[in-house]
């Protein structure tokens, strides 16, 4: 019942997703090997009812605050992150199409989704490295609409997708578009990643692919909080969580061959986990403010999301290391969840806003608050 936390009336969900969560646990390792995407798990939260529940309640949904989602893709991202990853896309494209759409383009739009059609983002340019929302790419205009040419990269889910959210060039400006996935769309492999390997991350060619009018997005006129930005860092924690769970689990069962007891007697250890377990909470603690900042759609909420996935992002990375630290040769062994939960922390470290730009941006900010502060010479 904490201020930051779920709403009670829906704790229900969080408790639905911790149910999916374990099972999920059990297959994120081989998923991870064969780098097939979890489409049966995908399919589970849509079963759940978890996917609906996020949509505004005037087209289906309960309009699930931020705070229980935070919560849910938390615990996802613990037992298997390559779902995690893949929903939060989802939900977001989905979500984001009819948050912005024209009337009749959001009610089609909440109608697949309601359906079990998939959504992801085709967003990021080869060329473009984190400035997924400024797009380099033109589409020109043609009969029937606006032709593309060009690709997407890192686009999440990609293979089994319905529908993208699209961001190119209108006249030199950035404009969204609903796209429906069609033959002139082409899924490349860009090579296999270092983490999160079964999260379907392709390169997506748009080979004149026509852009409809009736799917474009009007400019927005208010400011909104979105899924993706706040479920980013959430990713992040859950990672963290099992990177502490592997360590626990592994320095309760080895036997220091120098004492005969276990690893967990270690000073040193238990000093470093209780500083890295110490920061986790302070990062989660930073990230449930971010959602509460969602729920009241107070503008500090962009702003929030970098320093939150800042923070998760670096804890989480500090925490597998740790645990691969504890681990040793063990950990670094295929067979261990140490090694894969290493991997998967830095993919949270270089997706869109990477921990530099993160850093860059905040910083900036502290600077021009200063130039603007009275009291600035």
């Amino acid at each position: 019942m904490h201020p930051l936390g779920p709403p009670p009336e829906e704790q229900h969900w969080v408790d639905k997703a911790a149910g999916l969560a374990v099972e999920f646990a059990k297959t994120a390792a081989a998923y991870d090997e064969s780098t097939e995407v979890p489409r049966a798990n995908l399919e589970a939260l849509h079963t759940s009812g978890l996917d609906q529940a996020l949509l505004p309640r005037e087209f289906g949904g309960e309009d699930l605050s931020y705070r229980a989602y935070g919560e849910i893709v938390r615990l996802l991202a613990a037992a298997c992150p390559s779902t995690a990853c893949i929903w939060v896309m989802h939900v977001g494209a989905a979500t984001g199409l009819v948050q912005l759409s024209a009337p009749e383009a959001a009610r089609f739009y909440a109608d697949e989704y309601i359906a079990g059609r998939r959504f992801a983002n085709a967003l990021s340019e080869p060329s473009g490295g984190n400035l997924f929302l400024l797009p380099q790419q033109h589409a020109r205009p043609v009969d029937g609409g606006f032709r593309l040419t060009g690709a997407k990269r890192f686009t999440s889910g990609c293979e089994i997708a319905d529908h993208f959210l699209v961001n190119v060039l209108i006249d030199d400006t950035p404009t969204f578009f609903g796209v429906a996935a069609d033959e002139t769309i082409e899924y490349v492999p860009i090579g296999d990643t270092m983490g999160l390997r079964a999260n379907g991350s392709r390169l997506v060619d748009f080979r004149g692919t026509v852009l409809r009018p009736d799917r474009r997005c009007p400019p927005s006129t208010a400011h909104r909080p979105n899924r993706i930005g706040s479920g980013i860092a959430f990713l992040s924690l859950g990672v963290a969580d099992a990177a502490i769970a592997a360590l626990i689990d592994h320095a309760r069962t080895r036997t220091v061959p120098t004492t005969g007891e276990p690893l967990a007697t270690m000073q040193w250890l238990r000093f470093d986990l209780a500083d890295v377990h110490s920061r986790l909470e302070a990062a989660a603690m930073y990230a449930k403010h971010m959602t509460w900042l969602a729920d009241q759609n107070d503008l500090e909420f962009n702003p929030a999301t970098l320093r939150a996935k800042l923070l998760a992002n670096q804890v989480a990375v500090d925490a597998a290391q740790l645990a691969l630290k504890a681990g040793g040769g063990s950990g670094y062994l295929s067979t261990s969840p140490i090694q894969r939960i290493l991997r998967d922390a830095y993919a949270g470290w270089v997706m869109a806003y990477s921990v530099e730009v993160c850093r860059d941006r905040l910083s900036a900010e502290l600077f021009q608050q200063a130039d603007a502060s009275p009291d600035a010479s």
